[in-house]
């Protein structure tokens, strides 16, 4: 299946640490990463954000104040995806290193799992639909050369 074309705006907010976060995130990765995960032609904007930003956002539009890692404000899904994937960098970075993972590997999960999320996959609808959204993810992530990352 040839992969779905993809417009993509990378930004990365004010960040301490920001060379870490880039140098995991090259725009090629990201792209090769979210068009893997569509299944339709998109427009998505990926946003790397600090705490502070993530958890203004994670409390203004979800009524959660805290940050978490990933937020996908899904704008269209059809005949073309059009979305925001906020992640944020500390949260990452925090979760790789208790997972032992790389930060680029989380990254790649989480912007996977954003991408499915702004098709319209939901976890949080019950375990029927989480356990085929995180096959999907592990298939995708295989398909990318990463292992499994619920394991």
């Amino acid at each position: 299946m040839a992969l779905k074309n993809l417009n993509l705006s990378l930004q990365f907010g004010g960040l301490e640490d920001a060379a870490r976060h880039r140098a995991a995130l090259p725009r090629h990765s990201v792209s090769r990463w979210i068009r893997h995960a569509l299944q339709s032609d998109a427009e998505i904007t990926v946003r790397i954000v600090d705490a502070e930003e993530g958890q203004a956002l994670n409390r203004d539009y979800r009524g959660k104040d805290y940050a978490t890692n990933v937020l996908t404000f899904d704008y269209t899904q059809a005949p073309y995806v059009t979305a925001d994937l906020v992640l944020c960098a500390p949260v990452v970075e925090k979760e790789a290193r208790e997972n032992q993972k790389t930060l680029q590997a989380h990254y790649a999960h989480l912007l996977v799992h954003g991408t499915l999320h702004a098709q319209g996959y939901d976890h949080e609808t019950g375990e029927e639909d989480a356990e085929a959204m995180e096959a999907l993810e592990i298939r995708i992530l295989a398909g990318l050369g990463l292992e499994n990352p619920y394991r």
